[in-house]
């Protein structure tokens, strides 16, 4: 799977990058790939322009380009999905179909069906698909993770609030908040869906997502998710373990290299064949996604 890009590597050829998408996160993408870190993986991707269903002209001189002539062009060699969730799929696919690598942010795809599929697709074609999850990658996840490894959970509670979201773009609540479900499965190993409440009042744009998993030995874990109108984004968490309590998140100095840096330079290194996509990796993204549409289907049967 990884000789194509290996080999380029070797021969010291660069590989052709195309951001899609041009949100807050699409411009992100392209500062880092304009501005690699010296002697990192990273340096041997070129980006060549950039895709967006607006006509924007050119942004930080790069050109945009055609969806179609990006599928086809023979220059390109990667694509960086940074649409919203409702088009990940879609992109996803058409990418790979035309044999390009993919970088995708969470959740890849709206449904864990969609997601099989799209691992199949990628390993058919011998392409690389990385799933962005740069929540994993913080420093203070990081320290977080150090304080709850080799504990014994008893239960626990993760609440997250944030500013409201377009349901219709970024799909339901237990997708667009995947990335805290991943916190919990990366804290806590494979969880059981048990029972979830959805409180939602469109006209206010608020809506609340409440979720009860069973960890190991059938531990309660509670997982909110709570968006609207002026609330502020922010992580409370109340964890405990049999040895003591956890009611914070450590407050530890950021990296001085960016979330996104950090998780463009994982991509750059499968690109190159120096790490591969750990069968724990991809376990754990469909996990979570199977998790979502565990909740999705719960709630929806509710009158």
């Amino acid at each position: 799977m990884l000789s194509e890009c290996a080999a380029a590597t070797k021969n010291s050829k660069m590989l052709g990058v195309i951001v899609v998408g041009i949100g807050i996160a699409g411009r992100i993408r392209i500062r880092d790939l304009l501005n690699p870190l010296p002697n990192s993986a990273k340096e041997k991707l070129k980006l060549i322009g950039f895709v967006s269903r607006r006509t924007l002209g050119n942004i930080e001189l790069l050109k945009q380009i055609m969806l179609e002539e990006a599928l086809r062009s023979d220059e390109i060699h990667a694509a960086i999905i940074s649409l919203e969730n409702q088009f990940h799929e879609e992109y996803v696919r058409k990418f790979l179909d035309a044999g390009k690598h993919v970088c995708v942010e969470y959740p890849m795809a709206l449904s864990v069906a969609a997601a099989r599929e799209l691992w199949d697709l990628a390993d058919s074609k011998g392409k690389i698909l990385h799933v962005e999850h740069i929540e994993l990658l913080s420093a203070e996840y990081k320290q977080l993770k150090q304080q709850v490894s080799g504990k014994e959970l008893m239960e626990g509670t993760l609440h997250f609030t944030g500013g409201p979201l377009d349901r219709q773009r970024t799909g339901f609540p237990a997708f667009s908040g995947v990335s805290r479900l991943s916190w919990l499965v990366d804290l806590f190993g494979e969880l059981t869906f048990k029972s979830a409440t959805l409180k939602e009042q469109q006209k206010q744009q608020y809506w609340k997502l409440t979720t009860l998993f069973h960890a190991k030995n059938s531990r309660p874990l509670i997982w909110i998710e709570e968006r609207g109108p002026g609330l502020k984004r922010k992580k409370r968490i109340n964890f405990q373990f049999k040895s003591d309590t956890l009611d914070h998140i450590p407050e530890v100095p950021n990296s001085h290299v960016g979330l996104f840096m950090q998780d463009l330079n994982l991509f750059a290194q499968k690109l190159a064949g120096q790490t591969l996509t750990e069968p724990s990796e991809k376990n754990r993204i469909l996990h979570c996604l199977g998790l979502a549409d565990e909740i999705r289907a719960f709630c929806e049967q509710i009158p």
